[in-house]
C-alpha cells in the first residue's frame, strides 16, 4: 500500500499518519478503538504479523491464516465504551464490510481490549447477528 494512500479504516488521514505507525511498530494504538481501526486495516492489507503482535497473550491462536479471496472493504465503528488513553478495558462494536467470493458479507462484532504490558491488546469478541 502506498503511504500516501487513504487508510483502509476510513478515518479520512492517509496510511501513514493513521494506522500505518502501529502495523509498523512506530507508535502504539492510544486507544481501543485506534487499535480496532488497525486491526482492520491490518486484514485488509493482509498483516498477520501485526494482527497476532495486537492479539492478548492469553487468547491468540497458535496460527493464523487469512482468506486470500476475501476483500475488505470499509469499517463502521458503531459505539465505543471506555478504552481512552486512561483506561484499562475498553469496547468496540464495530461493522466490517467485505466481498468474497459468494458477494458481499459484513461481520458485526462486539471487542473486547485491554492493556497488556502498557499496550492495547485484543481480548476477544462476541459476533453479532
Amino acid at each position: 500500500m502506498a503511504d500516501s494512500q487513504q487508510c483502509p479504516c476510513r478515518r479520512g488521514e492517509p496510511f501513514e499518519e493513521c494506522c500505518g505507525p502501529a502495523l509498523s511498530g512506530a507508535r502504539p494504538a492510544a486507544t481501543a478503538e485506534a487499535l480496532m481501526r488497525s486491526r482492520y486495516t491490518a486484514f485488509a492489507v493482509g498483516d498477520v504479523d501485526y494482527l497476532r503482535r495486537s492479539w492478548h497473550s492469553r487468547t491468540r491462536p497458535k496460527r493464523l491464516e487469512l482468506d486470500p479471496g476475501q476483500r475488505w472493504l470499509f469499517l463502521e465503528i458503531v459505539r465505543t465504551e471506555r478504552g481512552g488513553p486512561f483506561d484499562d478495558t475498553g469496547t468496540v462494536e464495530f461493522v466490517a464490510h467485505y466481498r468474497a467470493e459468494g458477494g458481499r458479507g459484513s461481520l458485526h462484532e462486539v471487542s473486547r481490549f485491554v492493556r497488556e504490558d502498557g499496550a492495547w491488546v485484543y481480548l476477544d469478541g462476541v459476533i453479532e447477528p
